[in-house]
C-alpha cells in the first residue's frame, strides 16, 4: 500500500512540538489571526503558529525550517500596514509577543536591553520613575522588535530621530539558526561592517531579532502641547517649513487635514475645534525654552493664516490631545461606516512638502476618493488614508491606483516610497524605481547570502 510522504512543514511541526509543546499550534482561529496585519492585502493562512519564549527556541525552530526549506514569517503585534506579516507562502508564523522581558536598564549610560515583544508603552511605563523615556513613537501599539524590523519612525522623529538612530545593537537569529550579536553599548564605533543597520528595516527577510539594545533619553524639565487651525492645507504646510528652516527645536509637529480632523472630532469627542486642517505641536526643554518656542511658532502660524493657537502644559490636557492624534487611524476608519481603508505613506524633502501634500489631496478629490491625511510633517513624511467601499468590485482597485499615484508623486519630487511603513507587499514595485536595478541586485545578493534557501519572510520586499 502506497502512503504519501509527509510534507516538510509537517516534519517541522512535529519536531518543534517536542520542545514547544502546545505553543506550536495548528488551531484555525489562531492561524487566521496570524494571516494578516492591518493592511489591505489578501490574508494567507500559515500552516502553524509557533509562540516562542527564548532565543534558543527561535534558533532551534529556524534551524529546523532551514533544514526542511519551510518559510518563516516573524509576527509581533500585527499592526503593519504593508503586508509584512502575511505568510504568502504559508509555513510557520513565528510569534514573538511572549518575549517581553526588559533585561537591563543602565540609568547612568541611558541605554537598555530588552526582548522583541516589549511594546514602547510597556518600556516607557517601566522607565517612568527613572527619569528616562524612549522617544520613538509610531502611534500604534507595536512591539520594539517590529519597530526595528520596519525601521519605524513616528511623531517624535523630528527631534529625536527614528528607531535607526536610537538602536545601539541587536541579537539576531539567522535563517540557519546561528545567533549573532551586533553593535554594543558605546555611542559610536568604527570596527567593521555596521550589521545593526543592515538588520534594521530588513522586515524579517534576513533574520529574527531576539534582543534589542536601545538608546534612552532624559525626560525634559518641561513639556507643552499646542494646537492651531488653518483655513487651507497650504498654510499649515508653509508654517511647518518655516518652523523647520528657522531651527526651532520642536519635539513633534503633526498635521491633520480637514477630513481627518472632522473624523477625529467625531471619534475622539474633541470640543472647541472646527473641521479644518490642524497642526498639533509639542515642545520639550526648560520652562523658559518651551515658552519661547511656543511664542515663535504662534507668530509663524499667525502669519500663514493660522488661528486659535492654544498651548497646554497640563499633563492630562496634553494626553487628551495626543490620544486624539494617535487614534486618528481608527477615527478615519470609523468616519464612513462600512468602508475600509488603504493607508500609504511617502516622505519628501521638506521644501517639496507643499507640492506633495496639496497635490495628493487635489488628485484624490478629482478622482472621487475620500481621503484623510495625517503627517509627521516636520520631517516631510505624511500618510494618506484612502477610504473605499469593499462592496464595490472596483473599490479596492481604485484605492490601490490612488496609492500608486501618491507614491509616484513623492518619488518625482525627490522623495522615498515609504518614510516608515516599509516595503512588505504593498511597495515592492517601487523599490527598483527608487534605487535602480543594480542596487536592487546588491540587496538580493545580501538576501541570498544570509538566507540561501529563501525561507525568511519570502515574497516581501522582492517579488521572488
Amino acid at each position: 500500500m502506497n502512503t504519501l510522504s509527509p510534507r516538510p512543514v509537517d516534519a517541522v511541526i512535529a519536531a518543534a512540538s517536542a520542545f514547544l509543546g502546545e505553543r506550536m499550534t495548528i488551531n484555525a482561529a489562531i492561524r487566521e489571526q496570524h494571516s494578516h496585519g492591518e493592511d489591505s492585502s489578501t490574508p494567507t493562512m500559515p500552516d502553524a503558529v509557533a509562540f516562542v519564549e527564548t532565543t534558543e527556541e527561535v534558533s532551534r525552530l529556524l534551524a529546523l525550517c532551514h533544514q526542511h526549506g519551510v518559510p518563516v514569517v516573524p509576527f509581533g503585534a500585527g499592526t503593519s500596514l504593508e503586508g509584512h506579516v502575511n505568510p504568502v507562502r504559508a509555513g510557520i508564523s513565528l510569534d514573538l509577543s511572549r518575549m517581553t522581558a526588559i533585561l537591563e536598564v543602565n540609568e547612568q549610560d541611558m541605554d537598555c536591553l530588552l526582548e522583541p515583544g516589549v511594546t514602547r508603552q510597556q518600556l516607557n511605563e517601566h522607565l517612568r520613575d527613572k527619569g528616562l523615556f524612549f522617544p520613538v513613537d509610531p502611534g500604534s501599539h507595536c512591539t520594539l522588535g517590529g519597530m526595528v524590523a520596519t525601521r519605524a519612525s513616528g511623531t517624535n522623529a523630528v527631534r529625536y530621530g527614528t528607531i535607526r538612530e536610537n538602536t545601539l545593537g541587536l541579537e539576531v537569529v539567522l535563517a540557519d539558526g546561528r545567533v549573532i550579536t551586533t553593535g554594543g553599548r558605546t555611542r559610536k564605533a568604527a570596527n567593521g561592517y555596521d550589521l545593526t543597520r543592515l538588520f534594521i528595516g530588513s522586515e524579517g527577510t534576513l533574520g529574527v531579532v531576539t534582543k534589542v539594545r536601545l538608546r534612552l533619553t532624559g525626560i525634559p524639565e518641561a513639556m507643552s502641547s499646542a494646537v492651531v487651525q488653518f483655513p487651507t492645507l497650504a498654510g499649515a504646510v508653509e508654517s511647518t517649513i518655516q518652523v523647520m528652516q528657522l531651527g526651532i527645536p520642536v519635539a513633534r509637529i503633526e498635521l491633520l487635514d480637514d477630513d481627518m480632523m472632522a473624523a477625529s472630532i467625531a471619534f475622539s469627542k474633541l470640543e472647541g475645534f472646527a473641521p479644518l486642517t490642524t497642526l498639533f505641536l509639542e515642545f520639550h526643554g526648560t520652562e523658559a525654552g518651551v515658552k519661547e518656542q511656543a511664542e515663535l511658532v504662534e507668530a509663524i502660524t499667525t502669519e500663514n493664516g493660522g488661528s486659535g493657537f492654544r498651548w497646554e502644559t497640563d499633563p492630562a490636557a496634553r494626553a487628551k490631545l495626543w490620544k486624539a492624534r494617535h487614534d486618528s487611524y481608527w477615527a478615519g476608519i470609523a468616519w464612513k461606516p462600512g468602508f475600509k481603508a488603504l493607508t500609504t505613506d511617502v516622505c519628501v524633502p521638506i521644501s517639496r512638502l507643499a507640492e506633495a501634500l496639496v497635490g495628493a489631496k487635489q488628485e484624490a478629490t478629482e478622482l472621487g476618493h475620500t481621503t484623510c491625511i495625517v503627517g509627521h510633517v516636520g520631517d516631510g513624511n505624511f500618510h494618506q488614508m484612502i477610504l473605499y467601499n469593499p462592496e464595490d468590485p472596483k473599490g479596492l482597485e481604485g484605492a490601490w491606483d490612488m496609492d500608486r499615484r501618491v507614491v509616484a508623486r513623492g518619488l518625482s519630487l525627490g522623495g522615498t516610497c515609504s518614510g516608515e511603513h516599509g516595503i512588505g507587499l504593498g511597495k515592492r514595485e517601487f523599490l527598483e524605481t527608487e534605487h535602480g536595478a543594480e542596487a536592487l541586485a546588491v540587496m538580493r545578493s545580501l538576501k541570498a547570502t544570509l538566507d540561501p534557501k529563501g525561507i525568511m519572510n519570502p515574497g516581501k520586499m522582492f517579488r521572488n
